[in-house]
């Protein structure tokens, strides 16, 4: 009889502890796959929550954002000679941004990448509050007051910064962004190089253009060959027909509209302005890495710091 009890008891103990582990090891796994953190810190989480996954969470990004801080003051002199330059056009408001970590290998982590769109979406947001004064408005942002931006979930930029710098254990610097807003009458186009495989709306790169064109109506095909030739020959500045004269060697051609068209070298830009009927207002280059000293167009800019 005694026997019977026992083996009851067992029975009863062991069929209610199969449901729990199994709920437990399912929150483990979700919570796992959802932060892409360890097995142990997971674990450690859900017990110090009472298996509540939403708190789980949170107390893993406090955690890995405070190691952040940590990890990036530990970091903060080494170079950071890798990155990306990330785009994004949202009708007549654009921006661009360069984020610099250690590695190539860094600059292709998904953690990186999340990062990047956060402050790519932060600085259009941003960039489209600014007062419009004039057809173009271009405002070029320091690290300093990129990393002041809000996030959509209330954290500053620099807080995203650091928990993804605990993530993946390199330094990182978010070392400019450009805001670009047009006026109705002109068309601002983008790209990125080298050109991403599956093109969203917003995308990733080593170099990144804008070109705003007067026309009138959207000529998109044209607009994004334009940016690729910004890209691809570095032009200084647009030029003036009246006051520039062009060079003898066309290779050496710093103005653009003296540039050979990079789709027609048989033509130049400004043969092409005239036979499209179009005026290029102007244009801007981002190339990851670049000496910023040496970009002529940023006397014309709003900077900060």
């Amino acid at each position: 009889m005694f026997q019977m009890i026992l083996r009851q008891l067992f029975r009863s103990i062991h069929t209610n502890y199969v449901p729990c582990y199994t709920s437990n090891k399912t929150l483990l796994s979700k919570l796992r796959k959802k932060t892409g953190y360890t097995f142990i810190n997971c674990k450690k989480a859900l017990e110090l929550s009472n298996n509540d996954i939403v708190k789980a969470e949170q107390w893993l990004r406090e955690q890995a954002q405070a190691q952040g801080w940590s990890e990036a003051i530990k970091l903060k002199s080494r170079k950071t000679s890798q990155g990306l330059i990330a785009m994004i056009i949202n009708n007549n408001h654009g921006a661009l941004v360069e984020i610099n970590c250690e590695t190539d290998f860094v600059a292709r982590n998904g953690k990186f990448c999340d990062l990047t769109k956060t402050v790519l979406t932060a600085v259009l947001k941003h960039g489209m509050t600014i007062e419009q004064d004039s057809l173009i408005k271009k405002t070029m942002l320091c690290t300093e007051a990129i990393n002041k931006l809000y996030a959509d979930d209330g954290k500053n930029l620099s807080d995203h910064s650091a928990l993804t710098i605990g993530l993946v254990g390199e330094n990182i610097n978010i070392r400019r962004a450009l805001c670009m807003s047009v006026q109705p009458g002109v068309y601002l186009y983008g790209c990125i190089h080298p050109t991403p495989v599956n093109p969203v709306s917003s995308s990733f790169g080593r170099y990144g253009a804008f070109v705003a064109l007067k026309s009138d109506k959207q000529k998109k095909v044209l607009g994004t060959q334009l940016c690729q030739h910004v890209i691809g020959m570095n032009p200084t500045k647009i030029g003036d027909a009246t006051v520039d004269q062009p060079l003898d060697n066309v290779d050496d051609e710093p103005v653009m509209l003296y540039q050979e068209f990079l789709f027609n070298p048989a033509i130049s830009i400004q043969q092409l302005l005239q036979n499209e009927q179009i005026e290029i207002l102007d244009f801007v280059r981002f190339e990851m890495g670049e000496t910023l000293e040496d970009k002529q167009e940023l006397n014309s800019i709003e900077t900060c710091g």
